[in-house]
């Protein structure tokens, strides 16, 4: 499974971002797909999670502001990121988890990362 994240760049403080993450496979067949963050000198944080396009969690300093979608037709996820702030200001990060039969019987879990693209919020 290889992610590809892509739409970071430069914004003023208030401005807005569509970030994309394209996957190469069918998404239906993952677990999940997420997008986290990671600021210079912190540790990286969970942004949003999507289990399908009606089960999707976000972390509280997003709420209101973010909004995760998909399209399946395109294997892509995308994060709509509105008054965005200086504080947003991060590496965003693609990921998914994806179950594949084991050796030995049971299913085990692969977790996924995208490369990462860029976010700058200006002041």
């Amino acid at each position: 499974v290889q992610l590809q994240a892509s739409g970071g760049g430069l914004v003023q403080r208030g401005g807005s971002l569509r970030l994309s993450c394209a996957v190469s496979v069918n998404t239906v067949s993952l677990n999940f797909m997420a997008w986290y963050r990671q600021a210079p000198g912190k540790q990286r944080e969970l942004v949003a999670r999507m289990i399908t396009s009606d089960d999707i969690e976000y972390a509280d300093f997003v709420k209101g502001r973010f909004t995760v979608s998909g399209d399946g037709a395109k294997n892509i996820m995308y994060l709509q990121m509105n008054n965005l702030k200086p504080e947003d200001t991060a590496v965003y990060y693609c990921n998914a988890e994806k179950s594949l039969p084991g050796d030995f019987g049971p299913w085990i879990k692969h977790n996924y990362w995208g490369q990462g693209t860029q976010v700058t919020v200006s002041s």
